[in-house]
């Protein structure tokens, strides 16, 4: 009994991290330092390697079944399946959610996004330390990146498969990061508002297909779905180590680049609410209100949770 409740609180505990990193602005890792696994998580993400991978791989042959269970073990592989799925679980109901809040409330949801990154911004400044020419450099850099690419992220880039890669790898490795949230970066690549529909149509066609309704659905949104996991499981492994690395040789400077980059993610829900008005002939004025109260909501959030997180250790 005991280890189902530490295995359902775990999942639970998955499942806190999974809506926040499904929401831009709420990071999966903050969530992880909350509720006290983060130091286990990152254990256990680093010990993967492609050696402990082909051990457990090598299970399905007679004889190699004990070595592959003590490579499972050593990745904490209970540990991280637990999880996944909590995360997995949260991150497919959020996007659902969000998928229909888009299409009906497309200026609330920009303007509660609004207010999720601008206060994680806020909270993030404090360790920010800019004394020096190579931090106000990498301040600037990211600013500059995220800023720019919040604009042709939205506007010019599309959704090809190459993209959603890259979006996959740069979102999931964020997860691993506090103060960093995955689903910023799919915002600021334009490839949020498009997964969030992907997902809840895949969502769809499995339950389709499950009643026997046909498979059309599955099928026209299985590669993107399984391209944005493979770029996931790819960054997981090397862009996350890059910044881990980058943050152990020069903290303060890419702490810098880091909050600098939300900073400059702040034009994309701008960038998008604008597009929304647009094509439906609505003023900023009119809008305003209703952008600036739901943001109000999401800075609120995010305040909460950074109080309850104590500070954000890198």
């Amino acid at each position: 009994m005991d280890d189902r409740r530490e295995w359902l609180t775990l999942y639970l505990k998955g499942v806190a991290m999974g809506s926040a990193d499904a929401v831009p602005g709420v990071s999966g890792g903050t969530i992880a330092l909350i509720v006290g696994i983060y130091e286990r998580l990152i254990a256990a993400v680093t010990a993967i390697d492609p050696g402990r991978v082909r051990r457990v791989l090598a299970g399905v042959r007679p004889g190699n079944l004990a070595d592959a269970r003590a490579a499972f073990r050593e990745v904490d592989g209970a540990f991280l399946l637990v999880l996944g799925a909590g995360i997995g679980t949260a991150v497919i109901a959020v996007l659902s959610g969000v998928n229909y809040l888009l299409a009906t409330r497309p200026v609330a949801t920009y303007g509660f996004f609004f207010g999720l990154i601008a206060a994680s911004a806020a909270a993030l400044l404090g360790d920010v330390d800019l004394g020096t020419p190579r931090r106000k450099v990498a301040a600037a850099g990211g600013f500059t990146l995220a800023f720019l690419a919040s604009g042709v992220g939205s506007t010019g880039l599309g959704s090809p498969l190459p993209l959603v890669f890259l979006a996959g790898a740069v979102a999931v490795s964020a997860m691993v990061l506090p103060g960093v949230s995955g689903s910023l970066l799919l915002v600021v690549l334009g490839q949020y508002e498009y997964m969030s529909g992907v997902v809840s149509r895949f969502v769809d066609g499995v339950g389709a297909l499950a009643v026997g309704n046909g498979s059309d659905a599955l099928v026209e949104t299985l590669p993107p779905v399984a391209v944005f996991l493979v770029g996931g499981v790819c960054g997981l492994f090397t862009i996350a180590h890059a910044v881990r690395y980058a943050l152990s040789r020069a903290r303060t400077a890419t702490l810098a680049f880091l909050v600098s980059l939300i900073v400059g993610a702040l034009r994309a829900p701008l960038v998008e609410t604008s597009t929304r008005l647009a094509e439906s002939a609505e003023s900023w004025r009119a809008a305003a209100p209703r952008f600036a109260l739901a943001a109000i909501g999401g800075a609120a959030l995010v305040l909460v949770l950074d109080r309850y997180s104590d500070a954000v250790e890198y």
